[in-house]
């Protein structure tokens, strides 16, 4: 697949990996649209993308209001090939913690955010993808959702998080292989720490205490190497049903 002609629908897109990657198919030469809640940043990013770009206020966990997105996407860009799933919350918290048990409540949102959002813009975007005319290895689309390194270990506190990521992760293979009679690649990508907008605002010795916790580079991922690893994919017809680990070569203590 050529990012150069992608049609791109981003989720988390107004800021952080979502941003970088929505930038990085727009700088190829491709149209992209931003889902987020976040509408005063979403508003703001197309402005600079351009119009090849369209921002649709969505929130993921909602059935109806992604298919109502994915629609006006696929009006805009003439169909959809490309769907990454950056949109997503870290919460955190201790299941027995001083003032008591964990609300499942909280729990449940972790989960409808980062979980059952990915699967909404997931099936519906590969909808579309489905109606695509095949390229000439018989791709019609690609899915990318993001997991994290917590999928695998989760530190004391992540409960929910890692929960979320670990379905993220879990749901992609069978998705994959369900898919592959469509031509609709599906991968994940699952990151270390990285420079998200929630890090940015930590103080500069939190941010270098965090990187230098990380083998190789001693330091913490860039979004645009976030976007490098989604382009990769997105150009690589092999790489399907996969999960990309993108950390430095950490692996999270427990604390």
């Amino acid at each position: 697949m050529d990012l150069a002609s992608a049609k791109a629908v981003v989720t988390g897109g107004a800021s952080g990996l979502g941003f970088a990657t929505a930038e990085r198919v727009i700088a190829a030469g491709g149209q992209v649209v931003l889902m987020d809640v976040n509408e005063e940043q979403g508003v703001a990013s197309v402005a600079k993308f351009g119009d090849r770009s369209m921002f649709v206020s969505t929130d993921v966990s909602n059935e109806d209001a992604v298919k109502a997105a994915i629609q006006e996407a696929k009006e805009f860009m003439g169909g959809i090939t490309l769907a990454v799933n950056c949109a997503g919350i870290a919460t955190a918290g201790r299941t027995l913690g001083r003032e008591g048990t964990w609300p499942t409540e909280i729990f449940n949102r972790v989960i409808q955010i980062n979980l059952i959002g990915s699967y909404n813009v997931t099936k519906e975007a590969a909808a579309v993808m489905q109606q695509n005319e095949p390229n000439a290895e018989g791709e019609r689309g690609v899915v990318i959702s993001t997991a994290s390194v917590a999928a695998f270990e989760g530190q004391i506190g992540q409960a929910a998080y890692s929960a979320s990521k670990g379905g993220v992760v879990g749901m992609m293979l069978p998705l994959a292989r369900e898919f592959a009679q469509f031509g609709i690649r599906v991968n994940t990508i699952a990151p270390g720490i990285f420079m998200t907008p929630m890090l940015a605002g930590m103080p500069e010795d939190v941010q270098d205490s965090l990187g230098k916790q990380i083998p190789f580079p001693p330091r913490l991922g860039r979004p645009e190497e976030y976007a490098d690893t989604a382009a990769f994919i997105y150009g690589n017809p092999v790489v399907n049903g996969e999960t990309i680990r993108i950390d430095g070569a950490i692996r999270m203590q427990p604390k």
